[in-house]
């Protein structure tokens, strides 16, 4: 085995000199190492300045050794055996190939002859090393060997580096705590506790999901909408680490029978992360699902989340009236949240009296009276809000309206000199109306009291860093309802539209919309989608985006709800008066090269 050829040359001055990086972007990569002791290459990727495999390149010309694509090889599981798990989560190395008495190596670190040897010890094989990028070296070592130990040796190590984790519990509940913690406070459990929990927040996790199955355990993270694989803990350590869960959420531990509802907060450096625990009793053992609730991911504008022009008019609007209702929909998880909050902070001023009840109250926002809704003692969103009323506000948002009770009060609110704002959960603008109607409200109340509705979801982005233009073929357009021929006037498309999509575009989408009118074709439309890189885990996904239906109640529409319409007919009627539809919406996220037609056909109707 012939040792990598010396240089004198960093690797940082070569990416420079190569034009690869800056210097200004090798001085920051340069903090991340100082910060987290991980190399200036995977800092480099990490932090999106280079791709990896334009790395590899240069440290295969740098070290005069051949590289390799660990995307594009496939690794014999008996070969990746020949390397214990331990020692390749240590070094980043993998076995990829045998050919002989010589066993090639893919390495992060090809400098470091003391691993090799050691290789060459452990295995009584040749070691012939070869150099692979450290991301993808990372995810093919956590495919080939026990997840959980790349997770403990490389996460713990950076928690305990930090040393700046620690559960914030109320005062009253520490001896108490202290006490219950005492069987579950085994150092491995405490560390990857954790690190589940603050791993999940730099990767910008929405949920946690940890599940118990007959063999094994699973922890889930719920990145952009969609759930991904983390970590699979030792079966050994279920009690442990469950337990661990509810003594930090300060729930009965010796209650396995029942749900139970929590909240952890956790301080990580000088900021307080909250997270909402949910406990679920399943066939092999109790379910955890955590919600973290992290005020910095709280984006309080709607223009970044891409609500329209005239959407966003109109609901600011609505809001400003001094009585009314303003209601918005969607399923859990959809932002109807934060769009209420984003609402409310427009209109939060000193001489505004805002309340609130929700269920919980995820986000703590100055200068707004908030109450959390207690059903199991009486305290119910009816209760709340007929308190609320004795309380002089010119504000009232309901986390949800559940009931007749609710509807029926808040109608009133609206109907007396109150701006009143709720969540329901129906499926589009429309059928919130039928949905009010069916609870038992009377039609001229809701026609009076409603000034605007608002649909909303979140589809995924396509990722900037390999985004590209491509030609859906005519499945995939009929899979969206629509064939190559037919044109955005076709599909009751307005020029404001039109006008929105190019005004509103991508750098990426702009050049393909200088000649976009109602009467272009689909099959000429831009589309965009990504090809897969180290910043979306390949996916070509990064990021989400809201697609919103706005319905402004105009006088024909108040007309229409008073006879009773059905939902179909007050659609067709808010079309014409200028509302987008989620899926009208979701064209113009394409078209501006935001989403793709796929994330648009999943999330919405036609």
């Amino acid at each position: 085995m012939a040792a990598p050829a010396a240089t004198t040359e960093r690797l940082g001055d070569l990416l420079i000199r190569e034009g690869l990086i800056t210097k200004e972007q090798l001085e920051k990569a340069l903090q991340e190492q100082k910060q987290n002791g991980t190399r200036v290459g995977y800092n480099l990727v990490k932090l999106g300045f280079i791709k990896e495999t334009e790395l590899t390149k240069a440290l295969a010309r740098q070290y005069k050794m051949p590289a390799v694509d660990l995307a594009k090889f496939e690794v014999d599981p008996k070969i990746a055996k020949l390397i214990p798990s331990d020692l390749a989560v240590k070094h980043f190395v993998l076995p990829l190939k045998r050919d002989g008495r010589t066993l090639t190596v893919a390495m992060a670190d090809p400098t470091n002859l003391g691993v090799i040897e050691d290789l060459k010890f452990i295995t009584r094989y040749d070691i012939f090393p070869v150099i692979a990028g450290e991301f993808t070296l990372r995810t093919a070592i956590e495919k080939h060997y026990e997840s959980t130990d790349l997770a403990m040796s490389n996460i713990l190590q950076e928690l305990e580096e930090q040393g700046d984790v620690e559960v914030v519990e109320d005062k009253e509940e520490e001896m108490s705590a202290a006490a219950l913690s005492a069987a579950v406070d085994d150092a491995p459990v405490v560390k990857l506790i954790n690190a589940i929990l603050t791993e999940a927040v730099k990767k910008g996790a929405s949920d946690i999901h940890f599940e118990c199955f007959e063999h094994e355990l699973r922890v889930r993270y719920r990145i952009d909408g969609a759930l991904s694989e983390f970590m699979k803990p030792p079966l050994k350590m279920k009690a442990a680490l469950i337990s661990r869960f509810k003594i930090m959420s300060q729930l009965n531990i010796a209650e396995r029978r029942v749900p139970q509802d929590g909240r952890i907060k956790l301080k990580m450096g000088n900021k307080v992360i909250d997270y909402r625990v949910s406990t679920l009793p399943t066939l092999f053992g109790e379910k955890v699902v955590l919600r973290i609730l992290n005020k910095d991911n709280l984006t309080l504008d709607l223009e970044k989340f891409g609500i329209e022009p005239r959407a966003e008019r109109e609901l600011m609007e609505a809001v400003a009236n001094p009585y009314g209702m303003v209601l918005v929909t969607g399923p859990t998880g959809s932002g109807k949240t934060t769009t209420l909050y984003s609402a409310l902070s427009k209109v939060n001023t000193m001489d505004v009296n805002i309340m609130t009840a929700e269920d919980p109250v995820e986000y703590n926002l100055y200068g707004i009276n908030q109450v959390l809704v207690r059903t199991e003692i009486g305290m119910t969103f009816a209760a709340a809000l007929k308190a609320f009323l004795r309380q002089d506000p010119n504000i009232i948002m309901l986390g949800e309206i559940r009931d007749l009770e609710t509807g029926g009060i808040a109608i009133k609110a609206a109907l007396t000199g109150h701006m009143v704002m709720s969540t329901l959960h129906t499926n589009s603008a429309a059928e919130t109306v039928t949905r009010l109607l069916d609870m038992g409200l009377e039609p001229f109340n809701v026609a009076s009291a409603v000034n605007l509705i608002l649909a909303q979801r979140l589809l995924r982005r396509v990722c900037s860093s390999c985004k590209v233009k491509y030609t859906p073929d005519d499945v995939e357009l009929w899979t969206a309802k629509v064939k190559p021929e037919m044109t955005l006037r076709d599909i009751r498309f307005s020029q404001e539209a039109v006008d929105g999509a190019k005004a509103r575009a991508t750098a990426e989408a702009k050049p393909f919309l200088e000649h976009l009118t109602l009467d272009t074709k689909f099959k000429d439309l831009p589309f965009f989608k990504g090809k897969g890189c180290d910043a979306c885990g390949g996916t070509g996904l990064k990021g989400r985006q809201g697609v919103y239906e706005v319905m402004f109640m105009t006088p024909v529409l108040r007309k229409l709800i008073m006879q009773n319409v059905g939902a179909s007919d007050l659609k067709d009627a808010a079309i014409e008066e200028g509302m987008l539809t989620l899926r009208m919406d979701g064209w113009l996220k394409v078209i501006k090269g935001i989403t793709t037609l796929e994330q648009v056909v999943r999330e919405t109707a036609a």
